[in-house]
């Protein structure tokens, strides 16, 4: 099964041409399922998952309260009623990926296409997974579970069960339900489509996209351009624009982008055939993961470097902070928590650079947890 990742600066039209692709892979014969939070989206021969973040939202909290029931018993807590409850911050984000693993899990589709929020809510929202079994596992290690083969003797001794078990339970169920949401995003078979008008504010969210996505080793499948406008034009404001049009396309495609156009259709899209004019395939194949390597470069400077893609950034947007086994990557509004590679555990930080789209992180080993005869190989 296929997934299409669709996003975008707002006002782009990545909800219509969404739509309009999996309307154009069902057409071809596919089983398709567009995940949309639009409600009025209506695609022919597309199964369409309306999302409901505050539906969601209320059944999981309710799952919860109900596993929890003992502890908040005990704690004399008064339960929270269906009615009373409202989505908090998050459930939108929570709904989608949770709507993303179950479409995946019926094996009932050949595509799924999604339509993700505007890009920097779309990039926080595939970054949640990871983010979250990271919190996880700090509040509530794995290995502190190796205890709860004690607790049911405890729970017989003290005649009470224990108000702490359901939450290692809990843990472990939100641990595996982040780690399905969290192998479809890093999937082979997942792809990742950028659409935006072309001109100078798409060419901006665009290098934001490329540099947020490469810092979660996510790349850009294709770049759909919407609403090109038709050139030759006898009138010199339509001219103009779509010559600034012309302009922004060189340079995506400059830059060795993929790049789809779609024509203006002159109105609003309206119908099932105006989806149809908007047709633009589904991935034929997917963008590769972006490789973070090591060099190894004791031999010359004494340094191993870790080269992190981030194509597009600017070296006034990076921040780094090491955190014990961790490395924290600002680049403008995003932010990443990666652990580091073994090897680079053992050392210092000695220095940074951004070449070309390349951080390079410089690390000299420590001499006291690194063997001489290790260091000058």
């Amino acid at each position: 099964m296929r997934t299409l990742l669709l996003t975008g600066p707002g006002g782009a039209g990545r909800t219509t041409l969404a739509a309009a692709t999996a309307a154009s892979a069902a057409a071809e014969g596919h089983r398709v399922a567009l995940l949309t939070a639009d409600h009025a989206t209506q695609t022919p021969g597309v199964t369409v998952i309306t999302l409901s973040p505050a539906t969601h939202f209320r059944a999981e909290l309710l799952a919860l309260q109900e596993r929890a029931a003992t502890a908040l018993d005990l704690l004399g807590a008064q339960r929270l009623d269906e009615d009373e409850l409202t989505p908090l911050p998050g459930a939108a984000e929570l709904a989608l990926l949770t709507a993303v693993r179950d479409a995946h899990r019926s094996e009932a589709y050949d595509l799924v296409v999604v339509d993700l929020p505007p890009t920097r809510q779309a990039l926080a929202t595939l970054a949640l997974p990871a983010q979250l079994r990271r919190y996880v596992r700090r509040l509530l290690p794995p290995e502190r579970q190796a205890a709860r083969a004690l607790r049911p003797v405890l729970a017989q001794l003290a005649g009470v069960p224990m108000p702490a078990q359901w939450l290692y339970e809990a843990a472990a169920q939100w641990d595996a339900h982040l780690a399905g949401v969290q192998a479809v995003i890093e999937s082979a078979d997942t792809a990742v489509r950028f659409v935006a008008e072309p001109g100078p504010a798409g060419t901006e969210a665009l290098r934001e996209a490329l540099m947020g996505l490469a810092l979660h080793e996510l790349g850009i499948e294709s770049v759909v351009a919407n609403r090109v406008l038709p050139r030759g034009s006898a009138d010199p404001w339509l001219a103009s624009l779509a010559a600034q049009q012309d302009k922004a396309l060189a340079q995506w495609r400059g830059d060795g982008l993929p790049v789809t156009e779609v024509a203006h259709l002159g109105r609003d899209p309206r119908d099932a055939a105006d989806l149809a004019a908007l047709a633009v395939p589904a991935p034929r194949a997917v963008a590769p993961r972006a490789q973070w390597p090591t060099a190894d470069r004791r031999a010359e400077d004494g340094v191993l470097e870790w080269r992190i893609p981030l194509p597009g950034a600017r070296r006034e947007e990076l921040d780094l902070v090491r955190r014990d086994d961790e490395l924290v990557v600002t680049a403008g509004e995003f932010r990443r928590i990666v652990p580091l590679p073994s090897a680079l555990r053992r050392c210092t930080v000695s220095g940074a650079g951004l070449k070309e789209g390349t951080l390079g992180i410089r690390f000299t080993p420590d001499p006291g947890l690194w063997p001489e005869d290790r260091r000058t190989r």
